[in-house]
């Protein structure tokens, strides 16, 4: 029986995240790995930013001198500490699967309860320029009483960071989830992380305002590519790559090698596979000084619209010029209160708040996207997290997090919907929050609607509504965002155009 020597850092995290790769190896081939501890530079210096160091490699250089030495057989890095150029002779064998590549802020739920009266600046521990960048820009509109942030130096690993914030060095922190998620995931890293984390809350921090670093939650695992082997190695390791995750994380790495690179850029970037062929990217940060902030969908070519036809958005009171809004479904909340005692809510828009304040305080409060988000926070609320308007598949995920279960008990159950009474969710029951009404068009409106040439819907009951009752909408081109309203006009097999920002629809081509 052959055994392979596994490179890996030393901290608790590298050694947890080896050695979860190290017994899917070993139960894939029925061979023997060990683990090898190697010392890197980044790990030995942490009483300075990266970014303020002379070189570059800081966590990788050690790891490759071992590997192309032969002195182990493969290495496992944090995909995004690895740069966009490697070293000859090392071969990239496989991307693991990432189930969270966002970025999350642990404040100790006594700070969330002193929000309300905050006075001062509330600091936020991170040495990261992208982090800095974004949580100095937004995390403000998040946090109830809106206090303003200032970012101070935080480095080391992942358990003494969250002892620094234990020990009062910060307001809050914020790391990689996909860290913590592993260190939950091995009985004697959970142990230390369980207690870490006693009396901490949390906010996921949505990736359409913090995108996260570049391959963030992937694991990198490399061979020597002058292996004489066979290629037996790189056959077996190859076994975990993921192809999701690879497309996605190559097109994240090239948008960073593109922003310029290296240990001080201050941009994040998230990429998310949509369909078959769509890709959403998001970048959010600072280069040269100059704010960076793009949202696209790569392999969508849209539509052009007719210069004499008009838009519509499925929104009320808008003020844009010369387009046509919503004045047909009107929106009636309730203001029932719920019994949410350890429960966790998912509220889906703002008419579902009067529902919320009138309830008693849940575990946990998720928003639909991050403009409720805000919206929530400047009322008070503690919010935990979002969809980021593109469904509810991260939420789903998040349910399943061993780490956020540290924190939330009762996160894994199902969870109370906000919404209107005829919607369905795959999150858990739902509670009817608001309710709609057909109004009776004015000829104006009706002949207003006559002249639209492209509709933006803000839900699928919505357009089926507008096309019952206003035919001449069917001759229209239709668009939408990219959560549930796409996929259940997908899944009606109605043709719609999914757009990354309304601003996408605003500025369609016209001829």
């Amino acid at each position: 029986m052959t055994t392979y020597k596994i490179g890996t850092r030393g901290s608790l995290l590298a050694v947890t995240q080896s050695t979860l790769i190290k017994n899917e190896l070993e139960r894939l081939s029925g061979q023997t790995f060990e683990l090898v501890l190697i010392k890197t530079q980044g790990d030995q210096i942490t009483n300075k930013p990266l970014w303020q160091l002379e070189g570059k490699d800081f966590f990788t250089k050690e790891l490759d001198e071992a590997l192309l030495g032969n002195q182990v057989d493969l290495v496992i890095h944090s995909y995004k500490d690895l740069g966009s150029e490697r070293p000859i002779g090392i071969q990239l064998a496989a991307v693991t699967e990432r189930r969270f590549a966002h970025d999350i802020l642990l404040i100790p739920q006594t700070t969330v309860e002193a929000l309300s009266t905050w006075s001062g600046e509330f600091v936020v521990g991170t040495s990261s320029p992208r982090r800095i960048a974004n949580l100095t820009r937004s995390l403000s509109d998040y946090l109830p009483g809106g206090p303003s942030i200032r970012c101070e130096m935080l480095r080391g690993n992942v358990n003494t960071r969250i002892r620094k914030l234990r020990d009062g060095d910060y307001h809050a922190i914020t790391l990689a989830l996909a860290g913590i998620e592993r260190l939950a995931h091995t009985e004697k890293s959970a142990a230390e992380l369980t207690d870490l984390l006693q009396g901490m809350n949390y906010f996921v921090l949505p990736q359409t305002v913090f995108p996260s670093a570049a391959s963030q939650g992937a694991l990198g695992i490399e061979v020597n590519s002058r292996r004489d082997d066979g290629g037996e190695l790189l056959r077996l390791v190859s076994k975990l790559s993921h192809a999701r995750t690879t497309e996605e994380v190559q097109r994240e790495r090239q948008a960073f090698k593109e922003y310029g690179g290296g240990c001080h850029l201050a941009v994040g970037i998230h990429v998310r596979k949509l369909d078959q062929d769509l890709f959403l990217h998001i970048s959010s940060g600072e280069v040269d000084g100059k704010r960076i902030g793009k949202r696209f969908i790569e392999g969508q070519l849209l539509p052009a619209v007719s210069k004499e036809r008009r838009l519509f958005v499925g929104l009320p009171n808008g003020t844009q010029p010369g387009v046509v809004y919503d004045q047909y479904i009107r929106k009636t909340p309730r203001s029932d209160g719920l019994d949410l005692d350890g429960r966790h809510v998912f509220v889906t828009s703002k008419y579902c708040f009067e529902t919320l304040r009138a309830s008693t305080a849940p575990e946990g409060l998720w928003a639909a996207g991050a403009k409720s988000a805000r919206e929530l926070s400047k009322q008070g609320f503690w919010v935990n997290g979002t969809a980021d308007s593109l469904g509810t598949e991260d939420l789903k995920a998040l349910k399943t997090s061993k780490a956020l279960q540290i924190m939330h008990k009762n996160i894994a159950s199902d969870w109370t919907v906000l919404t209107h009474p005829d919607s369905r969710s795959d999150l858990g029951p739902v509670t009817g929050s608001y309710d709609r009404t057909n109004t009776v068009p004015s000829p104006d409106y009706e002949a207003a609607l006559a002249t639209v040439g492209a509709c933006y819907w803000t839900s699928y009951p919505q357009y089926v509504a507008f096309l019952e009752r206003f035919p001449v909408l069917a001759q229209a081109l239709h668009f939408c965002g990219l959560g549930k309203t796409w996929q259940e006009f997908r899944a009606s097999k109605t043709p719609v155009h999914p757009i990354a920002t309304m601003q996408d629809f605003y500025d369609l081509e016209r001829n």
